[in-house]
């Protein structure tokens, strides 16, 4: 298939699959033309790296996945290398959540402290922004 059609099946653009090409990770080979040619191997290849960007991963992060693929495994995450950028993405995902948890406490101590100075009229009663029953922390 051409690189228009290989385009509009995986839902990307043809300027993306060229840099797909350009950093290794698509390899096109040329018809008499001069056409690129893709197959369904290229396809399955370009599904992945869209799949895993769309989960947050970059494009490096999709390397791995896609060597697997090429070396003929089922899936892209089969290899060692694919779970390890999975560990690391996850412990990333947590060191964020961490952050945004510390951000959100202060932000609650903020507002507690700017309520509490407020007159009486204008001070609000009940949970805050986001609170929902049971989110508690312990």
């Amino acid at each position: 298939m051409r690189i228009g059609e290989l385009a509009r099946r995986a839902g990307t653009t043809t300027r993306a699959l060229r840099f797909y090409e350009s950093q290794g990770l698509l390899s096109a080979r040329r018809a008499a033309n001069g056409y690129r040619d893709y197959d369904e191997e290229d396809y399955r290849l370009v599904s992945e790296i869209l799949t895993l960007q769309a989960v947050g991963f970059s494009l490096d992060d999709t390397r791995p996945f896609v060597e697997c693929l090429r070396s003929g495994h089922e899936t892209g995450d089969s290899c060692p290398d694919s779970i390890e950028v999975y560990r690391r993405k996850l412990a990333d995902v947590d060191a964020f959540i961490d952050r945004l948890k510390a951000v959100r406490a202060d932000l609650v101590v903020k507002l507690t402290d700017a309520l509490e100075r407020q007159p009486a009229v204008c001070n609000m009663t009940g949970p805050l922004p986001g609170d929902t029953p049971g989110d508690e922390e312990p």
